[in-house]
């Protein structure tokens, strides 16, 4: 069964048809929810707050976006809400100024290969310019459905991911081309 079938059903109040849906798109929420905020306590606790509002709100969902876009805007917003309160604590313990204005939590050593460079590389970009690369390129979504999902035109996408390829580049260059 497709998600529009099952995202109807869940709308109607069928749980068995919702967990279909949390079984299928939960490892993917998951994933992303981990590279945007770094930790996987703070992972595990934006998808749970996910599920548990897009449950609340089936009743409220239209299919015009598609499940997924509509789970997806859910989690990102969650995780800008939970790593933003992280990061506010954080700055109140004396933590970095770098994690404090929002970048990963990641271990920004010299990189011992690709992978971790990109991770640095990734942190180091506004938050904005992470969540777009990652969605387009970490879970592969089209222009479509990132202009419905952040709100904006296929043209701007376009430029913002075009700038934040540069600044990924730039910062791998500097971290990782002499190696």
């Amino acid at each position: 069964m497709d998600d529009s079938s099952l995202a109807a059903r869940a709308r109607d109040g069928d749980r068995t048809a919702f967990d279909a849906l949390v079984e299928r798109h939960y490892s993917d929420c998951a994933r992303l929810a981990w590279r945007l905020l770094g930790r996987r306590q703070d992972a595990e606790d934006a998808v749970q707050e996910t599920f548990l509002r897009a449950w609340r709100a089936m009743g409220r969902f239209e299919d015009q976006r598609g499940f997924r876009a509509w789970l997806v805007r859910i989690l990102i917003n969650r995780c800008r809400t939970l790593g933003g309160r992280r990061s506010r604590l954080r700055a109140r313990e004396g933590a970095d100024l770098e994690y404090a204005q929002g970048a990963v939590a990641v271990d920004c050593e010299p990189a011992g290969d690709l992978r971790d460079a990109l991770q640095v590389a990734l942190a180091k970009l506004d938050r904005a310019s992470r969540e777009l690369v990652l969605l387009k390129y970490g879970e592969g979504l089209d222009y479509g459905t990132l202009s419905v999902m952040l709100d904006t035109s296929v043209s701007a996408l376009k430029m913002r991911l075009m700038r934040a390829r540069e600044r990924l580049r730039e910062s791998l260059e500097e971290d990782f081309g002499g190696r």
